[in-house]
């Protein structure tokens, strides 16, 4: 098949390649300007942003926004490889990648493909990270390297802890977490005389939110989905105070706190069931 039949493919089993065919040509001269401007570094961002949009279609259980946001995800892999196939240092694409992605399941799956027991989760997720070490020749090395590399602060802390957790470094019950809460929440309440800016604000601040980051793990609480939550849980309530105070004849600017306050009890009050 041509590269021109391959961009017109209608095969359902062949559309990953027309994707990378079409990719292929937007890079080729007489293509896309844009896309044949762009480097790895000028659409990492776009790679995070994509992430993002597809959970917040996975949470919202959108099932056709799910398939076009995952799309998106998928065109920035298929664009990362297209550049690292036309580098002569690198020279894979994603045949190649999704090659080394088989060859790692299997491998780390022996409880599946091999003659390993693995009877729960837990073991599965143990025998994974022995795994991966001996992969990766750390064996030796700390325990914590390496650990959410790249992450989000939110998110490499939820995994620092989960990755400690597996060793015993955690607290007995969820009490003794609520205690250190209690605990850390003085502290900065102890903090919070000294000047604007001064850093131990910060880091008291920070103190408290790793704190709460391990009770939402032992609560079974992915801490970035929680506060992706909360964040549109305000952002719909806000909208709605909003549309009271207009409703009363105010912008946001002209409405007291008190009347501000009074529209978000109002908003409160109209989501309970």
């Amino acid at each position: 098949m041509t590269e021109d039949e391959m961009i017109n493919c209608r095969e359902p089993e062949r559309q990953v390649e027309r994707a990378v065919a079409i990719m292929h040509r937007l890079r080729q001269p007489g293509g896309c300007p844009w896309d044949a401007e762009q480097t790895h570094e000028s659409i990492l961002t776009n790679l995070v942003e994509e992430c993002y949009e597809c959970i917040d279609a996975l949470r919202e259980r959108d099932w056709a926004h799910v398939r076009e946001e995952l799309g998106d995800v998928l065109l920035q892999v298929i664009f990362h490889a297209e550049l690292t196939q036309e580098n002569p240092e690198a020279a894979f694409g994603l045949n190649e990648i999704a090659c080394e992605l088989s060859d790692k399941l299997v491998r780390r799956h022996p409880h599946v493909f091999g003659n390993a027991d693995a009877k729960d989760t837990d073991a599965v997720l143990t025998q994974w990270d022995r795994i991966k070490r001996r992969e990766h020749a750390n064996e030796d090395k700390p325990y914590l390297q390496d650990c959410g590399k790249g992450l989000p602060a939110l998110m490499k802390a939820y995994k620092l802890t989960k990755k400690v957790a597996k060793v015993g470094f955690d607290w007995p019950t969820d009490d003794g977490v609520v205690d250190k809460i209690r605990e850390e929440t003085a502290e900065v309440q102890e903090a919070l005389a000294l000047p604007a800016g001064h850093p131990h604000v910060e880091e008291e601040l920070g103190d408290l939110l790793f704190v709460v980051v391990n009770l939402c793990r032992r609560r079974g609480v992915n801490p970035e989905m929680a506060l992706a939550a909360a964040n549109a849980k305000f952002e719909r309530r806000f909208n709605r105070l909003e549309q009271i105070v207009k409703g009363q004849g105010m912008s946001l600017a002209e409405a007291s706190a008190e009347q501000m306050e009074a529209a978000w009890q109002q908003c409160k009050r109209e989501e309970k069931p």
